[in-house]
């Protein structure tokens, strides 16, 4: 799996983490990009009610690979991302931060309370106009096919417009890093080539924004002497990058001027790059829904339901990765982090368990792989 004198370009291993990650030399790796499952069992796969974005031993087995001064950027979901930051911090890693991916495109997973209450009481409030049938066939008791969002009864009048659930707009991604084992910041970054994040290659473009730097001369702040002005300057290097990142419908809408990282979601096109062989199918599943119609369905070869953009995380991995460093990703899903990975000049080690989705991944890398090459 490994050469003697260091790791290949890239490696994909097939299997559960805890255990192929004990495989590997301590102290190998040099930062984690990663999107674990998120704890809610969504789309009813197993996969993600499995809890093991919280085992302690899966962390304990990254720390163990990490360099020290090493770090973690993982995704999490908004109602489970707090247990995933308290199994990293407890297993020894430091949280730094935490990054927000914002995005315009959410869809509201919320279940319509009065909708309910009417269907409780024999009324099936549809999307067609008018009423079907008296006796419409459903999985239970008999409804009458309504107007769809027109309350029937007193009570569903009463909660008309109620719901369950926000519309989704962000995803947190916690920082983290393994302690440093030098005396100093410096020393681990010396050694280590870990510890520090990269903001000169990462600092946003100014789009031919004049943005004054007010710089105060020399002043202690004591004394009677009266403080001396702000001297103006201009910044000609880019913003600092922020903890924030957005796709492009979300900094619309707070102005053309660049704030921060722009980074929509994944295009379907982008989603199938390298899998025009592979059949198309539904993606990710038949969405059902609580009232017990079906959701849309998106037909694809790329069939797994969270795909992150790669310039997103060619970014992060940018940002936390020595030049010519290795990047691991421990839940490798359709590939990515490691396509990032890789279009960034970085090696990189993915684990994946799904036999379906590391086939998915395989060709996604090989075929990105070749085009940044071409």
């Amino acid at each position: 799996m490994f050469h003697q004198k260091g790791l290949k370009q890239m490696q994909l291993m097939l299997g559960d983490s805890r255990e192929m990650l004990g495989k590997l030399p301590e102290c190998c790796i040099d930062s984690v990009v990663t999107d674990p499952p998120y704890g809610l069992t969504f789309m009813g796969n197993k996969w993600d009610g499995s809890g093991i974005e919280y085992d302690p031993d899966l962390w304990g087995a990254i720390f163990r690979v990490l360099k020290p001064g090493g770090h973690v950027l993982s995704f999490g979901g908004t109602r489970t991302y707090h247990r995933m930051a308290v199994a990293i911090e407890d297993i020894g890693f430091e949280i730094r931060d935490c990054i927000m991916w914002l995005y315009g495109q959410g869809f509201p997973k919320s279940r319509d309370i009065s909708k309910e209450i009417d269907k409780r009481e024999g009324y099936w409030r549809g999307k067609s106009e008018g009423v079907v049938s008296e006796n419409t066939s459903m999985s239970g008791p008999n409804y009458s096919r309504t107007p769809k969002g027109e309350p029937i009864t007193e009570d569903a009048k009463k909660w008309a417009g109620w719901g369950t659930s926000l519309k989704p707009a962000f995803e947190p991604i916690v920082m983290a890093r393994k302690p440093i084992s030098e005396k100093t910041i410096v020393d681990n970054v010396l050694k280590w080539g870990t510890g520090a994040i990269n903001i000169g290659d990462n600092m946003i473009e100014l789009n031919g924004e004049i943005v004054p730097i007010n710089v105060l001369k020399s002043w202690s702040g004591f004394g009677q002497e009266k403080r001396p002005d702000y001297e103006p300057t201009v910044n000609t290097d880019g913003r600092w990058p922020a903890n924030v990142i957005m796709d492009e419908e979300a900094g619309e809408i707070l102005g053309e001027k660049a704030r921060f990282y722009y980074c929509p979601k994944a295009s379907p096109s982008e989603k199938n790059f390298g899998l025009e062989d592979m059949p198309v199918v539904a993606a990710g599943g038949l969405q059902g829904r609580h009232d017990g119609s079906l959701g849309k369905t998106t037909m694809a070869q790329n069939i797994h339901p969270t795909v992150k953009p790669v310039d997103l995380m060619r970014y992060l991995c940018n940002l936390v990765t020595p030049k010519g460093g290795v990047v691991l990703d421990p839940f490798m899903g359709s590939g990515s982090t490691g396509i990032g990975a890789i279009m960034e000049g970085f090696e990189f080690v993915g684990v994946e368990l799904s036999e379906e989705y590391y086939h998915i991944a395989t060709k996604r890398i090989m075929a990105w792989r070749e085009r940044s090459v071409a």
